[in-house]
């Protein structure tokens, strides 16, 4: 456990720099903004590490029992989950027009997924942080950043859509191997 909340904090502090006031003083003790974008993803990168460490590697407490039956609700938050991550990744959309930070929400909508079908220590630690932490920076990030840029097309938002369907049937054949739980729907 220690690993994985120490992960945690090592992913989200770079992450919450603007909002803590030191992005900025950081900067300028740094040469250059690259040095600053080299550390701050080296640190973002170890913060992952310890993440997927510590949490592979912590203790099953049970905290809470989810109920079985309404496991399919995390399969269906998972869909728009995806497609936001795919819309925060893709230029001039709609999307990114109307929530400035769709992969943040995202990431809100994944970790609320995960928190409804485990009820581990660990797991409560993980997504309930990570979903804690989406909510809090995209509410930062959309009340600071007006949308802009060029004017949004349709055929992004369908790549969003396609992109993001493509991610979450993946993820959803591919659970198993990659996670260790395969997903079940019957």
């Amino acid at each position: 456990m220690t690993l994985l909340g120490l992960g945690l904090l090592v992913f989200f502090l770079p992450h919450l720099l603007h909002e803590l006031g030191l992005r900025t003083a950081l900067l300028r003790l740094l040469p250059s903004e690259k040095v600053y974008k080299i550390l701050y993803s080296l640190v973002a990168f170890a913060g992952i590490a310890l993440i997927v460490v510590g949490k592979s590697s912590a203790s099953f407490v049970m905290v809470w029992q989810p109920v079985y039956e309404y496991r399919w609700l995390s399969l269906l938050l998972m869909l728009p989950a995806s497609i936001l991550v795919a819309a925060g990744n893709i230029p001039n959309s709609y999307l990114r027009r109307i929530f400035r930070n769709p992969m943040l929400l995202g990431v809100a909508c994944w970790g609320a997924a995960h928190l409804w079908s485990n009820g581990d220590r660990a797991s409560v630690l993980l997504f309930g942080g990570f979903t804690a932490w989406a909510g809090f920076k995209f509410v930062s990030m959309y009340s600071r950043s007006a949308a802009a840029g060029k004017e949004p097309r349709l055929v992004w938002d369908l790549t969003a859509v396609a992109l993001g369907c493509f991610l979450y049937l993946l993820l959803f054949i591919f659970h198993g191997q990659l996670f260790g739980i395969g997903l079940n729907i019957a």
